[in-house]
């Protein structure tokens, strides 16, 4: 009945938690990147005034919400020339990664491909629509059956970032296999290390795309640059036929952005100085607790970009989080994001300064 799904694996956190609140200085939870600074001021006045909205908002977003993405994608992507008919908004980005595979109906004898390292939502989906999931980040591997390839740069958990180079090869691999290929790009706007602190590739950008958006799809979130966790904004944009056919599919199924945050979004995309006011006050954060991580024996891999820190010990995540526990500190075991995770953890910087602060003196302290 329920497609042999799991259960959540966060429930598999609570003992580990309880442990945490037992310090007597309380615990400090680093796991889950939500983000907890204030909605900036310009989209919550856009919100505000546009909350006398009586009727229904339309399914594929208002023209004006949808061109505010295409200028959006011109001026922070490298990607000109997309049009409102190649962009749909979406309620937030994890609805549409788990029922994408359904909507392109993907089914059995299907297969959906995720990364190495993978937010649970690809595979999620692909559970859905009875399709089996492939792990695996060299395009030449991905198997002859593939309708449907995940690519999530930068990365969550790892934090890693895919070069036009590899993008292009991705794509090459897609069209040989007719698959629908999409980029995840939530954090494209926290870049860490040069030079993808200056610009993280785009899978739209024509560079990767030769101009053909054919079968290509990029998906966006507000929720991490904007602080926008709680309106659910996001969007996807891309192949205009895809779009149009993803559109059709959810006016029957009554999945629409309400109209208040259509409005929020376009005042949230038309403002880079909260985005680039926001990512300093994570580098903060990040440049806190890297070295205390460092200093305390953890080795830090990838985490060029995105809010993690993505760490291993060379023992079993279990272990490690048992560890982190008697501190008080909660972080992420590893092989919530795939079995090649399982010795490796994730630490978020979403938690407050003062937070960030305690968990590096915790850390130092252990030491001795």
């Amino acid at each position: 009945m329920f497609q042999g799904l799991p259960e959540y694996p966060w429930q598999k956190l609570k003992p580990f938690r309880e442990i945490a609140a037992k310090n007597p200085q309380g615990a400090i939870d680093l796991s889950v990147g939500n983000p907890i600074d204030p909605t900036p001021q310009v989209i919550q006045a856009a919100l505000d005034a546009a909350s006398d909205s009586p009727g229904y908002p339309t399914t594929w977003g208002e023209v004006s919400a949808r061109a505010a993405v295409c200028e959006w994608y011109a001026r922070r992507r490298k990607s000109p020339g997309l049009t409102p008919d190649q962009v749909l908004l979406t309620i937030g980005s994890k609805e549409f990664i788990s029922w994408l595979p359904i909507m392109l109906g993907i089914g059995a004898g299907d297969a959906v491909v995720q990364p190495r390292f993978a937010y649970t939502a690809y595979a999620v989906g692909a559970a859905f629509a009875g399709a089996e999931i492939f792990v695996g980040d060299e395009p030449s591997e991905w198997p002859e059956n593939t309708k449907l390839i995940w690519l999530n740069s930068p990365g969550n958990p790892n934090g890693s970032v895919h070069s036009v180079e590899f993008l292009k090869r991705a794509l090459a691999r897609a069209r040989e296999l007719g698959a629908v290929i999409v980029n995840d790009e939530c954090y494209a706007e926290m870049g860490w290390n040069a030079p993808w602190d200056k610009y993280i590739p785009c899978i739209l950008d024509p560079e990767v795309t030769g101009g053909d958006l054919t079968k290509v799809l990029s998906i966006y979130s507000l929720s991490k640059q904007s602080n926008l966790a709680g309106y659910r904004a996001a969007f996807a944009a891309g192949d205009e036929r895809l779009i149009k056919g993803l559109v059709n599919l959810r006016m029957h199924s009554g999945m629409m952005v309400p109209m208040p945050v259509q409005k929020a979004m376009v005042a949230a995309l038309g403002d880079e100085s909260h985005v680039a006011t926001q990512k300093e006050i994570y580098r903060k954060r990040r440049d806190v607790l890297l070295p205390a991580l460092e200093a305390y024996g953890f080795e830090v891999q990838d985490s060029e970009a995105g809010l993690y820190l993505w760490v291993t010990k060379g023992q079993d995540c279990w272990e490690t989080i048992a560890e982190l526990a008697q501190l008080g500190i909660v972080a992420v075991p590893g092989e919530f994001y795939g079995e090649a995770g399982k010795n490796f953890v994730r630490f978020s910087i979403t938690a407050t300064d003062q937070e960030v602060f305690e968990a590096a003196i915790r850390l130092k302290n252990a030491l001795g």
